[in-house]
């Protein structure tokens, strides 16, 4: 089943949010990953399967960008 989970990030700009994407998708394969940076809460977006949450704020945070669960 597809699910869709939604993060605040402070990613700013491009090259940080590619970065962080190439890195997610090694850990999600099989996920659609993308980061709003014209949105104030520069939404990390993730679709897909197997979305584990506690993995993706930590990765986020070992990479020096503040990461936590929209609502």
């Amino acid at each position: 089943m597809t699910s869709i989970e939604l993060f605040k990030t402070n990613v700013d700009d491009s090259g940080a949010a590619q970065c962080l994407i190439g890195l997610l998708q090694q850990n999600f394969p099989y996920c659609r990953i993308t980061i709003d940076l014209h949105d104030c809460d520069k939404v990390l977006r993730l679709e897909g399967t197997r979305i584990e949450n506690s993995l993706v704020k930590e990765l986020v945070n070992r990479n020096g960008f503040l990461c936590s669960e929209l609502e």
